[in-house]
């Protein structure tokens, strides 16, 4: 089967010049037509994966579609997937992985049965009479201390407290045999204090024998486990030099070219196994010439990840973005847009202003705090309005996409007491978003704990082990045909709460209008900070400042 799938393209197609930029989300009409017959074939071709789309089980994928022109001339299309199908890494008719790790015989096969024949040799040892024997007779003369320590510590308790009955009834009532029961009293004390000490010495001797005997078994499960992590080592560092990656000025690079800074710096897991990378390295190594690339989800979405169905992605950041920049060197791609500038106001929209404290109506695509490369926001002007300002100002913030009210002091007294308002969860907060459907419940509350995504910032996961608590209620307040105006109530304040909390399987399932991370991009992200309420730091009064959304 071919790996180049030609295609006549309509007469109204307009061909690109340029191909899109990897981590932009717009795509050309032709790259669009493209993915939809690509979309078609999928759907009746069976890879010998479970996409969860027929089952509850399953899992979706990431694909990938380059369309370009080969040396005759011809438009087509190269496909993709990220990592592996279960039925492998060589699918006919998508591009070959950039190094295949699952190639019998191969290197990393190899490497894999060494390291396997170490695990088992492990197992063979844990799992055998001798070495349960020893550590369940370790572990039976630990109990054995513990339950004579506990009962001599109870007896010597006891008679301690027996002891001091009698003392004082020696002080209250002295008789002529007080001093011989006084000395057989700190007797009996003595003789308790070595009593103890002796258990403890005897128990701690016999526990160190069998420390010895399980020590024995254990050395050589030790050195059979430093062994392994030298072999997975040795391993990791062959692969990094067997992923060598193409690029448009015909210069090459390996993993550890790209990523190492030193050696407790490894690239990240699969990092050169998303679509991109093979997309490209084929296109190099053929001579065709990229016209657009488009990445898509397939099927269920992670538990932890928010991924739609048939969606458009960018490329990954943590991952693919280091390759990427190597790769695409020597080819001319479109500049990737900027948010819409057409939303960022001249002047600050104060709603709010005493001695103290200032209300802000931040605007959509306007940080609230500089970034790295943009250092127009509503810091940098308040910064620049009240320079005689004794506090950080800002209290809390708003992602650049979302819009609303922003809570500011002029006192660094003002901002401690309201920041401790927000720690206490003693503000109030309403935002109002318009959601791209209608959830099935008219009101609740969403308990997600959320964390970074580590190889893809700043998407947040969802992650039960690691996330931080983050809890919202949400009520419904219009619908319409296909979405749905709604009221979101955040109790906690992390990272795209409200965006993940709405998107994600396991809360409302429906995402923002207009959010190009957890959702479908649109003209502004539909989210909007709509009221707070606060008690004033200087009056002790409680007070409420509404903003209406302007969508």
């Amino acid at each position: 089967m071919s790996i180049f799938h030609r295609i006549q393209v309509p007469v109204e197609t307009e061909i690109p010049v340029k191909c899109n930029n990897p981590f932009g989300i717009h795509h050309a009409e032709l790259t669009k037509k493209v993915v939809d017959i690509f979309i078609n074939q999928l759907s009746v071709t069976d890879l010998g994966h479970d996409f969860g789309l027929k089952s509850s089980g399953g899992l979706g994928k990431m694909f990938g579609v380059l369309v370009g022109k080969n040396q005759q001339g011809e438009i087509g299309y190269l496909a993709a997937f990220s990592g592996k199908l279960e039925s492998g890494t060589n699918i006919p008719g998508f591009v070959p992985p950039v190094f295949d790790t699952f190639e019998v015989g191969g290197l990393y096969k190899t490497r894999e049965e060494e390291i396997n024949e170490i695990n088992i040799k492990i197992r063979d040892i844990e799992t055998s009479s001798p070495f349960r024997e020893a550590f369940l007779h370790l572990e039976n003369k630990k109990i054995d201390m513990e339950k004579t320590i506990q009962k001599l510590k109870t007896q010597h308790k006891e008679a301690k407290e027996k002891r001091k009955i009698t003392r004082n009834e020696l002080l209250t009532n002295p008789n002529k045999n007080g001093t011989d029961i006084a000395k057989r009293l700190d007797d009996e004390s003595a003789r308790h204090h070595f009593e103890y000490k002796d258990a403890v010495q005897k128990h701690k001797k016999i526990i160190e024998e069998a420390e010895k005997k399980a020590d024995v078994l254990t050395k050589e499960i030790n050195e059979l486990k430093v062994l392994r992590k030298k072999k997975s080592g040795l391993l990791q560092t062959e692969l990094f030099s067997q992923y060598n990656f193409l690029n448009f000025e015909g210069k090459t690079k390996n993993l550890a070219d790209i990523f190492f800074v030193d050696d407790t710096q490894p690239p990240p897991s699969g990092a050169g196994e998303c679509t991109a990378p093979k997309l490209l390295q084929y296109a190099i190594q053929q001579n065709i010439k990229p016209l657009g690339i488009a990445e898509f989800w397939w099927g269920k979405s992670p538990a932890s990840e928010i991924r739609i169905h048939q969606h458009f992605y960018p490329a990954c950041r943590s991952k693919c973005y280091p390759i990427l920049q190597h790769m695409l060197k020597g080819l001319e791609t479109e500049e990737l847009t900027g948010p819409n500038n057409t939303h960022i106001p001249k002047e600050l929209d104060i709603l709010y202003e005493d001695e103290t404290i200032i209300v802000i109506n931040k605007s959509a695509d306007f940080l609230s705090v500089p970034g790295k490369s943009i250092t127009d926001s509503v810091l940098t002007r308040l910064k620049k309005k009240y320079p005689e300002a004794t506090g950080p100002l800002l209290v809390h913030r708003l992602d650049m996409s979302t819009s609303g009210i922003l809570l500011a002091a002029k006192t660094k007294e003002a901002h401690a007491d309201l920041q401790k308002q927000f720690q206490d969860r003693k503000i109030t907060k309403r935002y109002v978003a318009i959601l791209d459907g209608i959830p099935s419940a008219e009101s609740g509350k969403i308990d997600l704990p959320l964390r970074v995504d580590l190889e893809d910032r700043p998407r947040q996961l969802v992650c039960y082990e690691y996330g931080k608590p983050s809890l919202t209620h949400f009520k419904v307040i219009k619908k319409s045909i296909d979405e749905c105006r709604i009221h979101f109530f955040p109790l906690t304040g992390r990272t795209h709460q409200l965006r993940v909390h709405a998107a994600h399987s396991e809360g409302l399932g429906i995402a923002i209008k207009g959010d190009d991370l957890y959702g479908l991009p649109n003209d502004r992200l539909y989210l909007h900070a709509e009221q707070i309420t606060f008690t004033h730091p200087q009056t002790g009064k409680t007070k409420t400042i509404t903003c209406k959304a302007p969508f």
